[in-house]
């Protein structure tokens, strides 16, 4: 087992896995921008480094800088989060030409499964269920016309690198197909380094469901089920539940099964997830898989009892994984509602600033994960989350209940946040009754400005 890691990111993931890993008896070293002095949970690891200002390009993005430190240090790992680069297989690979282990895939899973279009490619190999669409990278404005005649409108055109909604546009007909084809690949350009984009069916009425899903160096993958993360909002979730309200038994057991298929396909090991859509007759489809530990991963471990960022610092210093598929249960229903700072009646604008008043809710079956406090000041340079809030419950009814009573109990001042979204949402019978689908959201706060 590693005597001390590195943490190669900020916030509720570094407070997350500095937790951890004083649990298990492994010094932490905190990486930090200047604009993250002074926090709270810095002091809570065993050591703390600067690698630069707040600009995550000069910073958390920076790899000599973290390379740098964790010399300096003299850490047997890196553990990277989510975000930032989380997902960079360069890194990955710079990590360990350095002798620190990496705490997640190989830099060959990552490239693999990273890039939609192998990924797809591997899929379709190991007859995992993928949309239809193109083959492979779509190189010119007529062989996408000719996709989308073969398929028929809508189609979308996404990005090979990448995620987050970026490179992504929704064409109805060919002027809109020609047009987001160009946006689309100067996006993926710009925010991947990489303009290679695929074209596939889209799905007008469809859930986000992913499975979580872990490995380790031995070869053996497990799955812990699935999430559902319908309620988002421009591609960026909102709310996350565990499991499917809709799933039948039937297709759980397919669907977790074509995840780790896919993974151990790919020799994965480590902690990822394998993300499908899923339309009204229970048809999955794959998007993709993110080669790391998700925002949403305590819904999973709720349902679960598995903590996933323990386990995959295990599987990372080369140990077996502690259980077998027949081993996971799955154990009631889990809600976590993402606590942005933004002001969802002004098109979710940031609201970077001081906290004068944190408080967080409490009682049986509520988590929150969050770096925030009273005094805490938020800086602008990073994501808008600033909590989790995280309810498990024996059935969804109750978990749903308890969700609201938390957020009543949440108090953030003086700020605004999306927890009177969350309210709403919870007492919305649409969501209650488990019919809404991934544009749910958008077409309730597009019916708001009407």
């Amino acid at each position: 087992m590693f005597s001390r890691i590195l943490v190669a990111n900020r916030g509720e993931i570094a407070l997350r896995i500095i937790r951890a890993a004083r649990e298990m008896g492994i010094e932490s070293v905190v990486a930090y921008s200047t604009a993250d002095e002074g926090s709270e949970y810095l002091k809570l690891a065993d050591r703390a480094i600067c690698i630069g200002p707040g600009p995550a390009a000069q910073s958390y993005l920076n790899i000599p800088a973290i390379i740098a430190a964790a010399e300096v240090a003299n850490v047997d790992a890196i553990h990277p989060g989510y975000g930032f680069l989380a997902e960079n297989s360069h890194f990955a690979e710079v990590c360990r030409s350095c002798n620190i282990e990496f705490i997640g895939p190989s830099a060959e899973s990552m490239k693999l499964l990273g890039d939609k279009v192998q990924c797809k490619q591997l899929a379709r190999k190991h007859k995992v269920p993928t949309s239809p669409g193109s083959k492979g990278a779509v190189k010119s404005e007529e062989q996408a016309l000719k996709i989308a005649h073969e398929i028929g409108y809508p189609v979308i055109v996404k990005a090979a690198s990448g995620g987050g909604g970026r490179g992504m546009r929704v064409a109805h007909n060919d002027i809109a197909l020609q047009s987001g084809m160009h946006s689309a690949i100067s996006e993926a350009e710009s925010a991947f380094g990489d303009g290679s984009v695929y074209i596939e069916k889209f799905l007008e009425r469809a859930r986000h469901v992913e499975v979580q899903i872990i490995g380790d160096k031995q070869g053996n993958i497990v799955h812990l089920f699935e999430r559902d993360c319908t309620m988002q909002r421009r591609h960026q979730k909102l709310i996350e539940e565990a499991p499917c309200p809709v799933l039948d038994k039937e297709t759980r057991d397919a669907l977790c099964k074509a995840a780790a298929r896919l993974c151990k396909a790919a020799g994965y090991y480590g902690a990822g997830t394998v993300e499908f859509l899923l339309d009204d007759d229970m048809n999955f489809y794959l998007m993709e898989v993110n080669t790391r530990v998700q925002v949403e991963h305590p819904v999973t471990e709720a349902i679960t009892g598995i903590d996933i960022v323990k386990t995959g610092i295990k599987v990372a210093a080369g140990e077996e994984l502690p259980f077998k598929q027949s081993d996971v249960k799955l154990n009631g229903c889990a809600i976590e509602a993402r606590i942005n700072a933004e002001d969802p009646q002004r098109d979710f604008a940031p609201q970077p600033g001081t906290l004068s008043r944190f408080k967080v809710p409490g009682g049986y079956g509520v988590r929150v994960d969050s770096h925030c406090y009273s005094g805490y000041r938020i800086p602008p340079n990073y994501d808008s989350m600033i909590a989790k809030l995280i309810v498990h419950q024996p059935t969804r009814g109750q978990a749903i209940a308890c969700m609201k009573r938390s957020l009543g109990e949440m108090l953030i001042e003086p700020i605004k946040t999306t927890i009177p979204l969350h309210q709403r949402l919870m007492n919305n019978t649409n969501f209650v009754s488990g019919d809404v689908d991934i544009h749910f959201v958008e077409r309730l706060l597009s019916a708001d400005s009407k």
